[in-house]
């Protein structure tokens, strides 16, 4: 099973891991993105490209189901304006064990954070700059390229 959604309304991360652990697995895994308040960022905007979003993050979702032997992942993401404590993301996958399961969710939030299109932006009172892309996340996601 992989299940990618892209929306604007609060993620239920209950109801996505009891769809996920509904699997069989031995094992799942997951990681939950939050909008942090550092450096006193007050909102978050996230933007993206409908439908080719989605598409990258399924194909990115298939390359880790197949790679890690995966009984299910999901990958739900947020877009539009949310606040410090809103979850922006949600990664999971079941797998028959730990490392698995552990290694895929990595690679997911690697490459998710690299290959998918988002725009940030993050707003600071009246003030807003749009987020650029950090060399350590591209050294991140580059670690799980195939060859």
């Amino acid at each position: 099973m992989i299940r990618i959604a892209v929306m604007t309304t609060a993620i239920d991360v209950a109801a996505t891991l009891a769809e996920v652990e509904g699997n069989g697995a031995g094992a799942v895994a997951s990681f939950t993105g939050i909008v942090r308040p550092d450096d006193g960022v007050t909102a978050l905007t996230l933007e993206h490209y409908p439908g080719m979003t989605e598409q990258v993050l399924a194909a990115i979702a298939e390359e880790a189901a197949e790679r890690f032997g995966l009984a299910a992942v999901s990958v739900t993401h947020r877009v539009g304006t949310m606040v410090p404590g809103d979850r922006v993301v949600l990664v999971a996958c079941a797998a028959a064990h730990r490392r698995d399961a552990l290694a895929a969710c990595a690679m997911l939030i690697d490459r998710l954070k690299t290959d998918a299109p988002f725009w940030k932006r993050e707003q600071r009172g009246e003030r807003a700059d749009w987020v650029t892309a950090r060399v350590a996340d591209a050294e991140a996601a580059d670690r799980w390229r195939t060859a």
